[in-house]
């Protein structure tokens, strides 16, 4: 919801956030009935103003399609209107498009087209440039398992012990970890996000007049005529919330908002800009100090 999604298909989640719950009839819906049709005409029955009809289950065009034509003409009868049909398998921008010829010469311009099945940003853009009539993607597996990597892999460093910086060399400098207590600073011009820098959190904004590239010493910008804004600030203590409770629909608001001052060139598909994210001076010199003294030993 947060990342822009409309609903969920998980009952549990849709009551406990408050959320709209969707989702469209299974496939083992469909075996469990002896013919097709029946199926259909019963979950019509029961649902006749949020009917989606799964149309794949035996052939997509030769039976699912004729099937859901004739129970949206038997919606029409009685008032109602087939919100959608599905399609979970084969070709879905040859399915679509062949479906959506077929129900607008039944009048069903109406009609809408769901698909699913693995889809994934990539499958979802290529689709769209092959100008599939399609109106709702039902986006799952790919999203919720992680897909490439279904595990993240996590470590413990300190960055602080006894109020003194503490830092883990690599040989690696992108994985020697950044010491001390830090804040973030976004900086805008003219309401653009430009890039975050990462201070200390004693650093005050006056102080930050330039970021350094994390990794490359010989790369550095100069900020101190943009605005900056802090990203960190307390939301727990001693257990108690101390910023009001916000709505999923809140949040998901606020980070679309969010979304919209980031340059379309860092979020095209294809060789986006990459996002600048530097340390302060102060910062910088403080770990390339402790690099040098660690190393020495």
């Amino acid at each position: 919801m947060v990342g822009g999604f409309h609903s969920t298909s998980n009952v549990v989640a849709a009551k406990d956030f408050h959320i709209q719950a969707t989702g469209t009839m299974a496939h083992s819906f469909i075996q469990s009935y002896e013919d097709e049709l029946t199926a259909f005409r019963t979950y019509a029955k029961y649902n006749p103003e949020n009917c989606v009809l799964l149309i794949d289950t035996y052939d997509t065009l030769n039976s699912g399609l004729p099937n859901a034509i004739k129970v949206a003409k038997e919606l029409e009868e009685q008032g109602y209107r087939l919100k959608a049909i599905r399609i979970d398998s084969g070709d879905l921008a040859y399915l679509s498009k062949e479906c959506r010829k077929r129900l607008d010469k039944e009048n069903l311009n109406y009609v809408k087209i769901v698909v699913s099945n693995q889809l994934d940003e990539y499958v979802i853009k290529s689709l769209l440039e092959q100008n599939a009539p399609i109106d709702i993607f039902g986006v799952g597996t790919k999203l919720i398992v992680g897909i490439p990597d279904a595990a993240l892999d996590g470590v413990y460093k300190l960055t602080v012990f006894n109020k003194e910086p503490r830092i883990k060399v690599s040989n690696s400098l992108t994985k020697t970890t950044i010491p001390g207590n830090k804040q973030i600073y976004r900086i805008i011009h003219n309401d653009e996000w430009i890039g975050d820098v990462i201070s200390f959190r004693d650093e005050s904004i006056e102080d930050l007049k330039e970021m350094h590239h994390p990794f490359d010493p010989l790369k550095k910008m100069q900020i101190s005529e943009y605005n900056k804004i802090p990203l960190l600030y307390k939301v727990m203590e001693n257990g108690k919330r101390t910023i009001p409770k916000k709505t999923i629909q809140e949040i998901a608001d606020f980070s679309k908002k969010q979304l919209e001052q980031l340059s379309e060139e860092y979020k095209r598909f294809v060789n986006p800009h990459i996002y600048k994210v530097g340390l302060s001076s102060k910062l910088y010199y403080v770990r390339e100090n402790l690099i040098k003294k660690y190393k020495k030993n």
